[in-house]
């Protein structure tokens, strides 16, 4: 009898083995295009490793209890494996254990989430068809027996030896970067790792690195930091800005700092006077110093012609929620168009997607740094000392410094972190007064907001945007029901139309933000910046398509955007220069004549001749000589022009130093540090 307890126990094992494995697959099919590959291995290793441990679990207790705790297990799963799904569907990622723990945040878009259940329930019901399937015959197939100790024993055994097994695979496969190797052990990259170790495996090396308080690792590069390049800038007659470098070591990672020689004129950099070799010399913590060695070696960007030219100007600097430039259209978004192509026109600029949607892609528009992946990057700035944001910036010279934010004014925690960087901060709930809608009206926020700075200048005032909010539909989505009238007679699909129709309601915003500068006198005397949070990934990827007129290009394309950058009467120019939302704070800050260091930034002022980088979150990158594509590893020359091989590792080791250095700069308020604040 014992023996067949023990049989039975072996099929409640194979049981466990199968659902977790079948759940992986099926989050497979519906989230990643690569369904079948040799990855697909390791989510198989890993759930025999876990489906072991589980089983011990399991059958530890009284027959009663196992069997409880087992359907606690699958039920668990299922719930983990469909709420990952649709959060999936709705932010374009994997939630984390750091989100997950402010999760009651993402509840307010109950009405979305419940949208997306409904949409997926079959998907959903599946997930839990192992939990429905073992309520029914469960104790008809299975043993709940108490096993033995030493039954136990060669379970952990099995277990010891699995785990080896499964690393030692994962190395034989590749420690490049993205590889299994390097997900598991060095980069934090969720919807890469979901695909390459499985969903189970992600979460557990998650909660093990928010509990370690996991960093990210710096390996020491092959590549000599004493190499340079030569780099020239010409200005065509047509007012376009171009970029043109001779290569010998590419992107300015080291200090050639100024290099005079007679009757040559001296060159000026934007760099603040800091002693990094006194502070090199007294400071004992070993990566404290590491980071003084790293941005003494940065090259700074110089000034340039653009330096100071909004010097004492007011500055609007807007994060816009979804904004794209599909969102650009001269007869149903006027004002838009107006501000793309009467201002600054940057033709290549992007708006990469990173770990925590909204925050992050505010985050790096509103400091220059790349978020750290698995926290709210913003939400722990909020402790730091940060210079560089605007608010701070602007507040030294004692220009009135106002935030606003039309939705909760606790989102994301933004009251911790927006006053941090120099503003006072109104939300709803919090002293904006808006109607309760979702979403709520952008331009409601400017007439509200407008009359409590316009007269007291020099004023700078930064909006995060939400009218352009996901859902896109005309059923739940105020903002697109409001405006729906405007966007019927378009050939786009429902989504598509829907999304236009709520962006309207920024455009209407613009245009009475422009109409009141104007009636105060100081539209000619106003800079406006405008980027997204990140693209509209509230549309499925054929309603892109739809918008764009053709198939969109996913690891690239999918994040081009507008940014927006104008004063009243400006002459148009047009910026063909590579460029990102990381660049925004170093321009800005050169534009306006601040006192700023370049090197303590991960992006640079588009206006110098520093080379740019455009970087990706899976770290595949952009420069003016071509586009590296980290995932297929193909580079693809810009002028077809033959590159080496040595190109994309420089590239890639200097992404990963920004990586690591970006992520240090939260973790020990380095700022702080430097300027003894």
């Amino acid at each position: 009898m014992f023996k067949v307890n023990i049989d039975k126990n072996k099929y409640l094992l194979l049981y466990y083995i199968v659902s977790i494995f079948f759940m992986e697959f099926l989050l497979r099919i519906l989230v990643i295009e690569s369904v079948f590959s040799s990855v697909l291995i390791f989510p198989l290793l890993f759930s025999l490793n876990i489906a072991a441990l589980f089983h011990i679990i399991c059958s530890s207790f009284k027959d009663k209890i196992n069997y409880i705790v087992s359907l606690v297990f699958l039920s668990t799963l299922a719930v983990i494996f469909s709420s990952q799904l649709v959060y999936y569907k709705f932010f374009r990622m994997f939630y984390t254990t750091y989100s997950l723990g402010n999760g009651s945040q993402v509840l307010e878009f109950w009405r979305d989430i419940l949208l997306l259940i409904i949409q997926n329930i079959l998907w959903i019901i599946l997930f839990f068809a192992p939990a429905i399937l073992f309520i029914v015959l469960g104790k008809k197939i299975f043993s709940f027996k108490n096993t033995n100790r030493d039954y136990k024993s060669s379970l952990m055994y099995l277990i010891v030896f699995l785990h080896i097994t499964n690393l030692e695979a994962i190395y034989i496969t590749g420690t490049e970067e993205n590889s299994a190797y390097d997900l598991y052990f060095h980069n934090n990259y969720p919807v890469l790792s979901v695909e390459k170790l499985g969903l189970v495996t992600t979460m557990r090396l998650d909660l093990q690195r928010l509990i370690l308080g996991w960093s990210p690792s710096l390996e020491v590069s092959a590549i000599g930091l004493s190499d340079f390049y030569d780099e020239e800038t010409s200005y065509s007659t047509d007012k376009t800005i171009t970029a043109s470098v001779k290569i010998q070591n590419p992107i300015d990672e080291i200090s050639e700092l100024v290099v005079e020689e007679e009757n040559e004129e001296k060159i000026e950099y934007n760099i603040i006077d800091i002693d990094f070799n006194a502070l090199i010399l007294k400071e004992k913590d070993k990566t404290i110093r590491n980071m003084h060695e790293y941005f003494e070696d940065i090259q700074p960007s110089k000034k340039n012609e653009y330096t100071g030219k909004y010097k004492g100007y007011n500055l609007i600097l807007i994060t816009a929620e979804g904004f794209s430039h599909y969102a650009v259209n001269k007869d149903v978004t006027p004002t838009l168009y107006k501000l793309v192509n009467e201002g600054y026109k940057f033709t290549n600029f992007y708006n990469p997607i990173w770990g925590v949607s909204t925050s992050d892609g505010e985050y790096v528009a509103c400091t220059g740094l790349i978020p750290k992946s698995g926290v709210w990057s913003f939400y722990h700035s909020g402790k730091n000392y940060m210079p560089f944001a605007m608010g701070n910036q602007l507040k030294k010279l004692e220009y009135n410094t106002v935030a606003y934010h039309n939705h909760s004014y606790t989102y994301y925690k933004r009251d911790v972190s927006h006053p941090n960087m120099g503003y006072e901060y109104k939300g709803v709930g919090n002293g904006l007064d808006v109607k309760n809608t979702w979403p709520e009206s952008d331009l409601e926020m400017m007439e509200k907001t407008i009359p409590e700075y316009i007269n007291n200048q020099p004023f700078h005032a930064y909006y995060m945007t939400v009218s352009g909010h996901m859902q896109y539909n005309f059923t739940g989505n105020y903002m697109s029901v409001k405006n729906k009238e405007y966007v019927k007679e378009l050939p786009y699909t429902e989504a598509g139309r829907a999304y236009l129709a709520c962006q309207i309601e920024l455009d209407k915003a613009l245009e009475y933000l422009l109409d009141q500068l104007e009636e105060a006198g100081i539209a000619d005397n106003t800079l406006i910046a405008l980027s997204a949070d990140h693209y509209p990934y509230g549309l499925k990827n054929e309603e892109i398509d739809d918008l764009a007129g053709h198939e969109v290009e996913r690891n690239f394309e999918l994040y081009k955007s507008a940014f927006i950058l104008y004063t009243k009467g400006m002459e148009p120019v047009t910026i063909d220069k590579h460029c990102s939302s990381l660049d925004i704070i170093p321009t800005i800050s050169n534009l306006l004549g601040l006192e700023y260091d370049s090197r303590l930034l991960m992006g640079k002022d588009i206006f110098s001749d520093s080379e740019l980088l455009v970087i990706f979150s899976n770290r595949s990158f952009i420069t003016d000589k071509g586009s590296y594509n980290s995932l297929t590893k193909e580079f693809t020359s810009s002028d077809g022009a033959e590159i080496g091989e040595g190109y994309v590792k420089q590239i890639s080791s200097i992404i990963k130093n920004k990586f690591y250095y970006s992520a240090k700069i939260l973790e020990t308020d380095y700022y702080g540090k430097i300027f003894e604040k």
